[in-house]
Parts: structure tokens; sequence; C-alpha cells
């Protein structure tokens, strides 16, 4: 159990600086940064870590890309809950490119992954997850 914990959070780090270092492929819309790869971290973190380590690895992806002056105030709500209220309708179009950006490529990323069993053995993952 703690190894697998251990594997987790290291897999979540590593999450964490992709999504910090992709976050320099961005584009500006009005006040936010659209960044396709910080939706692609969050699926890969939803599918192998599950919903809470994924609101985590956004959380902090956030935080570290706005101290470190790569991100917008809404990379929050746009990389926990995806994105902000349905009233600001200036940013849907934006975060709609940005996700199917960041969906498509994690579709191709995770399928590749799972043909390859890649994390099978490296974070021990229960049978749920792998089906």
């Amino acid at each position: 159990m703690k190894k697998t914990n251990i594997h987790k959070l290291v897999f979540a780090a590593v999450l964490v600086a992709l999504a910090v270092v992709g976050s320099l492929v961005s584009f500006p819309i009005g006040a936010s940064k659209c960044a396709p790869v910080q939706h692609l971290v969050n699926i890969i973190g939803a599918v192998f870590l599950g919903p809470a380590w994924a609101v985590g690895v956004g959380f902090t992806a956030a935080l570290l890309r706005n101290l470190l002056g790569l991100g917008s105030l809404l990379a929050f709500p746009g990389s926990m809950v995806g994105a902000p209220a349905a009233a600001i309708t200036v940013y849907i179009l934006p975060f709609f490119v940005s996700c199917a950006g960041g969906t498509v490529l994690a579709i191709v990323i995770v399928t590749a992954l799972k043909k390859a069993k890649v994390f099978d053995n490296f974070l021990g993952f229960s049978k749920e997850v792998r089906a």
C-alpha cells in the first residue's frame, strides 16, 4: 500500500512538471492562457491516478504556473474543474479548442500506453484501472 502511494505521488509530480513545462505552449485569449497540455495532463491523471489525485495535480500545476508567470488565475478552475462558468461566454470557444487539443493528445497517448502496458508494473494499478 505504501509503495503504491509513493509511486502515485511520483507520477503526480511528473504530471505537474509536464503541465508546467507544457504551459510554455499556450495561446492567450482575453485574461486566460489556454494550455492544451494541461488538459492532456488532467485526463492522464484522472485515468491513471483517479479524480482526487487529478484535482491535486491540477491545483499544484495551476499554483506553480501562476507563481512562475506562465498562467492566469483562470488556471485554477480550468485545471481543476474545467472551464469557468458558462456565464463567461467569451471563454467557451477558446477553452473548447484547448480541451479538444488536449483530449486528442490524451486519447492517443493513453491508448498507446495501455497497449504497451507501460504502467502495469510501474504503479501497480488494480484491475479496474487497467480495464
